[in-house]
């Protein structure tokens, strides 16, 4: 129990029981701790719970396997062919924008490196991948005024090469890099940006949709909304303007999307037969004492400000959820304002934004603790609204990324909120990786990270039926991290940015067994197809800027060039018997220098 404890006296606490030291009769309370330690007594020791056991099995029959890019951190070529400038090119040649003042003109240059990003992809065996096309590099100006056909050929060019490997491409159609020109006229801030999107989309499905089936709209309206024209640290870079902050972007986000799902829905969908939704993001949020009702609250706000933005109008009621309407309602009154600084949608809109969905698109990396934080009332501020701070546990793994913290249970946890939340939508989760600075090609922590997290998302579905669809991992090769530049690493494989060549991690040969086993298989079932040694294969060990011809497995790479492998061994002999040669001539040189060496000094004695 709390006692006194020396010269702390009575303000430090150590016990299993709170004593009231206010009270005469110093009542004792048991806390959770006692509770707890009465369980591990109980037990002879911390036996884990079933559900927190690792789960052995598999996902169900088809389930989608991808592993994501997007098209701004990979492509580079910005200026090639016709390709119009975006938000990001300019936001990234602003100094100061971006660590060590990066850019993405280069990145990986997967516009000139398409066969072999297809190879990369063919090596881990996934069954989709999950890419974004270029706004900018389709529709320079950002209307259908002039389409640079050079640029969507690329995107034709990619489709085709994946579906002749047998992977399903899903296509993102806008991944944050928004023509230049159309910000130039407000972006997402003015509410023509709707009708451009939707015309943009158009051209899409138009000369891609008889081969792509899967569509995704938008990627994080969040981070759009609130890391671009709020905190100001994504591009356009906004930083938080007066009465308006992000909330106006995030609103005509919502209604282009909506836009462009009826679009589909009503004059593509019966003769292409695909799917199209959303990808929102959101961390999970777990109180910081969960015992105390006011974190509960703060978790619940933090979830419904975060994740519950974008999808509960799309998912849910065509509005806003209460608990941020009524929180941004409140304090934009208490400033002195009209009206609320979040927008209204009209009935009519309300309609026509409910149930743009086919399936839940969801990104997640990590989980976060909450506790409420009161502002002045005078902040204008998307925390402000909010009311939530958050912070880490310190006992939390890391990463390369100071914001990523390795939590498994938060996964598991937020798709049975999504499930609960917006009436057990399909799922696809569409991004979850780990990061790392430095050059250790065995990543273990990337094993680790995605073991546990695809477990937690088994148990989802197994255990709590979750409807979930597929899985991507964030992502094929390391790339430019946005504000981070090229510090940070999430691929499967390393990156050499001095000659571009693509090395594979560890964690790449990891994730294509998690594939070919289709999760977990019992290691006891030794008999189970996927727990047999895989036969020597083709898996490329360093995938160079010009990888063997496909239609030539015999090729190899010599001096830089691909030949034959009877040409390599002619080619080595000859080689052999001119370094020979070299040595043979250099000693006989040194020989005959001796010698004269030997001469002239004789001749010098006499």
């Amino acid at each position: 129990m709390d006692t006194f404890e020396w010269n702390s006296g009575y303000s430090v606490r150590f016990g299993l029981h709170h004593v009231d030291f206010t009270n005469p009769t110093r009542p004792r309370t048991a806390k959770r701790s006692a509770i707890y330690y009465s369980e591990v007594i109980r037990s002879n020791g911390i036996p884990l719970q079933k559900e927190d056991e690792f789960l052995y099995g598999e996902f169900r029959p088809n389930f989608a396997w991808s592993v994501a890019s997007a098209a701004y951190q990979i492509e580079g070529a910005w200026r090639t062919d016709g390709k119009g400038l975006s938000i990001w090119d300019k936001y990234t040649h602003s100094l100061g924008r971006i660590a060590n003042d990066e850019n993405g003109d280069v990145a990986c240059d997967s516009y000139h490196r398409l066969d072999q990003d297809v190879a990369l992809l063919k090596n881990l065996r996934v069954t989709h991948y999950r890419f974004s096309i270029s706004w900018p590099r389709v529709l320079p100006d950002g209307t259908r005024s002039y389409v640079n056909e050079a640029g969507l050929n690329y995107y034709s060019k990619l489709v085709d090469a994946l579906l002749a490997a047998n992977i399903q491409p899903q296509v993102t159609i806008y991944h944050w890099d928004l023509p230049q020109s159309l910000q130039d006229v407000g972006g997402w801030e003015n509410e023509t940006i709707v009708e451009r999107f939707k015309d943009y989309a158009d051209l899409l499905f138009d000369r891609l949709g008889d081969r792509v089936k899967f569509w995704i709209t938008l990627n994080e309206p969040y981070i759009i909304a609130n890391l671009g024209h709020g905190y100001g640290t994504a591009a356009p870079g906004i930083f938080n303007r007066p009465g308006r902050g992000p909330y106006e972007a995030g609103h005509n986000l919502i209604k282009a999307h909506a836009e462009a799902w009826h679009l589909y829905n009503s004059t593509y969908r019966a003769k292409q037969g695909g799917l199209i939704s959303i990808t929102i993001n959101s961390d999970w949020a777990e109180p910081r004492n969960p015992y105390k009702q006011e974190d509960i609250d703060a978790a619940r706000r933090y979830m419904m400000f975060y994740g519950g933005w974008f999808a509960n109008p799309i998912f849910n009621n065509g509005d806003y959820n209460e608990i941020m309407k009524s929180r941004v309602w409140e304090r934009s009154l208490a400033q002195g304002l009209a009206k609320s600084r979040l927008p209204e949608f009209t009935e009519q809109q309300k309609k026509r934004i409910k149930g743009t969905y086919d399936f839940f698109g969801f990104n997640h990396y990590t989980t976060t603790l909450t506790s409420p934080l009161n502002f002045r009332q005078s902040v204008e501020s998307y925390d402000a609204d909010r009311g939530v701070a958050s912070m880490a546990d310190r006992t939390w793994l890391g990463s390369g990324s100071i914001w990523l913290k390795v939590t498994p249970f938060g996964f598991r946890r937020i798709l049975n909120w999504i499930k609960e939340e917006f009436n057990n939508p399909p799922i696809y989760v569409t991004e979850n990786g780990i990061s790392e600075r430095g050059t250790d090609l065995n990543d273990v922590w990337r094993e680790h990270y995605f073991k546990h997290y695809v477990n937690e998302a088994l148990k989802a579905a197994t255990y709590d039926g979750v409807d979930l669809r597929g899985y991507t991992a964030w992502c094929l090769m390391d790339n430019f991290e946005w504000a981070a530049g090229y510090a940070e690493r999430f691929g499967f494989y390393y990156t050499n940015y001095t000659d571009l060549t693509r090395i594979p991690k560890e964690s790449s040969k990891y994730y294509r067994q998690l594939i070919r086993c289709n999760g977990f298989p019992d290691p006891k079932n030794v008999s189970h197809p996927c727990l047999q040694p895989e036969p020597e294969g083709k898996m490329t060990e360093r995938i160079t800027s010009e990888p063997a011809p496909a239609d030539n497995p015999e090729s190899v790479s010599f001096l830089g060039m691909q030949i034959s492998t009877s040409d390599a061994m002619v080619a080595l002999y000859v080689e052999f018997a001119l370094l020979l040669a070299a040595v043979l001539g250099i000693i006989l040189f040194s020989v005959v220098y001796s010698k004269l060496r030997k001469k002239l000094k004789l001749a010098e004695l006499f």
